[in-house]
C-alpha cells in the first residue's frame, strides 16, 4: 500500500504546501524595491519617484490597504500609478482609501484593462498558449464580449480630485520644488487603447526632464518611446510573471516583452536610441488566481540621478 500510494500522496502534499505558501504567504508578503536610475541632466537634484502598479483591489484586503497607506512615509517627490487598480467592481472606495495618503503628493496615472473590465475565471495555461502563438490581450484576438464593466469613471474622478494627472494618451507636467517633469502617457496597449500618434514628438525642450508612462509594456510602445528619445519608461502589467521558477524566473509576461525584462530595471533600444525601462511586478493578483510564487508583490521607489552617476 505504501509503495503504491506513497509517491502520489507525497506529491499531493508538496502541491498543497506550495499552494498554501503562494496564496497564504507570498501573495501577502509586500516588498519595496529600491532602484537608482541615472537619467537626469547633469547637475539636476535627484528625484524620488514611487511607482505603484497592479493593485487589483478586492474588497476586504486590509493588509494590502494598510501597506499601501504606509508607503506615504517614504515621502516621494511624486507618485506614478501604472494601472490595474481594480479586480472587483466594488473596489473603488477601497482603492481611493488605500491611496489616500499618497494622493497628498504630486502624482499621475494611467489605466490598465482591469480598471475598465472585471476579470473572468481563466485557465493559467492559456498564458503559455498565448505566448507560443504571439497573441496577447486584444492584440490579434477578437474583442472582449460579455465582460463586466468596472466603474473606472469613479476611480478617475477620485484621482483627478486629488490633483493627480490623467495621462490617458496625453502629456502632463508636474512641478516638483522648482523642477518641471513632463510625463507622456498612453492608455492600455493590452486592449488596443494606446494612441501614440497623439503624443508623438519626443520630450519638450521647455521642461527639465521627460519620461514615458504606460500600463502594458508592449514592444510597439517601447519602440516609440525609445525612438522619441525618452530617457525613462515606466510600466506594469506583467506581475513579474506571478508564478516563477526559482533560479530560472518567469515563464510568461502576458505581452510580447521577453521574460528577461519581466520586472525591474532594464533598457530598450529602437532606432539607435536607448531608454531605461522599469517594469513593476505590482502588488496584487487577479481575484481568480490569488497566488504568487518566487515573485513577491511590490512597489518601487526609483531614485533618479544625473547621467554622470551612471
Amino acid at each position: 500500500m505504501r509503495a503504491r500510494y506513497g509517491v502520489p500522496l507525497g506529491m499531493a502534499a508538496v502541491g498543497a504546501a506550495g499552494l498554501l505558501y503562494s496564496a497564504g504567504f507570498e501573495a501577502r508578503s509586500f516588498r519595496l524595491r529600491r532602484v537608482t536610475v541615472p537619467v537626469l541632466p547633469a547637475g539636476m537634484r535627484p528625484l524620488r519617484v514611487l511607482q505603484v502598479s497592479d493593485i487589483h483591489m478586492v474588497g476586504g484586503q486590509r493588509k494590502k490597504q494598510r501597506w499601501l497607506r504606509s508607503l506615504a512615509g517614504l515621502r516621494p517627490d511624486f507618485v506614478i500609478n501604472t494601472g490595474d487598480n481594480l479586480s472587483d467592481p466594488e473596489g473603488v472606495p477601497e482603492v481611493l482609501d488605500a491611496l489616500g495618503p499618497l494622493m497628498e503628493f504630486p502624482g499621475a496615472y494611467v489605466f490598465g484593462s482591469n480598471d475598465y473590465y472585471g476579470p473572468r475565471p481563466r485557465n493559467p495555461a492559456r498564458y503559455l498558449l498565448e505566448k507560443a502563438s504571439g497573441r496577447h490581450g486584444l492584440n490579434g484576438n477578437p474583442p472582449a464580449v460579455g465582460v463586466v464593466h468596472n466603474p473606472w469613471e469613479d476611480l478617475r474622478d477620485g484621482f483627478d480630485a486629488a490633483g493627480w494627472l490623467n495621462l490617458t494618451n496625453t502629456r502632463g507636467t508636474l512641478k516638483v520644488e522648482g523642477v518641471s517633469v513632463e510625463l507622456t502617457g498612453l492608455d492600455d496597449p493590452h486592449i488596443k487603447r494606446d494612441r501614440y500618434a497623439e503624443v508623438a514628438g519626443g520630450p519638450s525642450s521647455a521642461v527639465d526632464f521627460s519620461m514615458g508612462v504606460v500600463h502594458a509594456p508592449y514592444l510597439r510602445v517601447l519602440d516609440a518611446y525609445a525612438a522619441d528619445a525618452y530617457p525613462l519608461i515606466l510600466a506594469g502589467h506583467t506581475h513579474g510573471g506571478q508564478l516563477c521558477i526559482p533560479f530560472y524566473g518567469a515563464l510568461v509576461t502576458n505581452c510580447d516583452l521577453d521574460t528577461d525584462r519581466v520586472k525591474g530595471l532594464s533598457t530598450h533600444t529602437a532606432e539607435g536610441r536607448t531608454s531605461y525601462l522599469h517594469v513593476s511586478a505590482g502588488c496584487g493578483t487577479n481575484r481568480y488566481t490569488p497566488v504568487r510564487f518566487a515573485c513577491p508583490p511590490e512597489a518601487t521607489l526609483l531614485t533618479l540621478v544625473g547621467r554622470e552617476q551612471g
